[in-house]
C-alpha cells in the first residue's frame, strides 16, 4: 500500500496528473484563505454555486462535487476538526481522510491529492497530523482497490520532509510485521 503513496511540495489547485483534489473545507464550503481560497480561486464560481445546496458539513465529513475550472475530474470537501474544540480531533481527522478515500473508490476515482488537512489554520500540530493522516490512508487502502496513487501536497518542504518521514516510519513498521 505504502508504495501507492507520494509526498511532494507544491500547490494543490496545480496537481494536472490526479483525478481528484481534496479541499481543506470550512462548514459552509466557501472559499477561504490556504487552500479552499486557492481552490475556489482556481475553480472559478461554478463550484461555490455546487458547493451551496451541499453545506453545512460536519467534522469527519467529506462530499464531492465537480472540480470546474481546475484540471481535476472532482474537488472532495473534507472538514478537519479545530485543534482543541473538536473532539475526539484524533478521530474526526482520521475519519476525513478515510471518507475521503472511500468516497473516491465509489467514484471510481484512481488518483487523489491531499493537502495537510488541519495542519493549518485549524491549529493541528503538524506531527500528529502527518501521522494520522498517514496511517489512516496506509490503513484504508486496502478497501479502496481502485486507487493506484494518494498524494500529499504539501505547502512547503518542512511539510513534505515531515510527510515523507513520517511515511518512512510507517513503511519500516509494516516491513518489520511482514517479518
Amino acid at each position: 500500500m505504502i508504495e501507492r503513496i507520494e509526498c511532494v511540495q507544491g500547490d494543490i489547485a496545480r496537481q494536472c496528473d490526479i483525478d481528484t483534489v481534496v479541499n481543506a473545507a470550512n462548514a459552509q464550503l466557501r472559499s477561504g484563505g490556504g487552500v479552499a481560497g486557492a481552490l475556489h480561486r482556481a475553480a472559478g464560481p461554478g463550484l461555490a454555486e455546487e458547493c451551496r445546496p451541499l453545506a453545512p458539513i460536519r467534522p469527519g465529513e467529506a462530499v464531492i462535487t465537480g472540480a470546474h475550472g481546475l484540471p481535476n475530474r472532482h474537488v472532495i470537501h473534507c472538514l478537519g476538526p479545530v485543534y482543541g474544540v473538536d473532539e475526539p480531533a484524533d478521530e474526526l481527522l482520521a475519519a476525513c481522510y478515510r471518507n475521503a478515500l472511500e468516497l473516491a473508490e465509489r467514484h471510481g476515482i484512481r488518483s487523489i491529492a491531499f493537502p495537510a488537512l488541519s495542519a493549518g489554520a485549524f491549529g493541528y500540530p503538524p506531527a500528529e497530523a502527518a501521522r494520522i493522516a498517514l496511517s489512516t490512508v496506509v490503513s484504508t487502502l486496502p478497501r479502496c482497490p481502485g486507487i493506484e496513487r494518494v498524494r500529499f501536497v504539501l505547502f512547503d518542504a518542512t511539510s513534505r520532509d515531515l510527510h515523507q518521514r513520517t511515511l518512512a516510519t510507517l513503511e519500516s513498521g509494516t516491513a518489520s510485521q511482514r517479518e
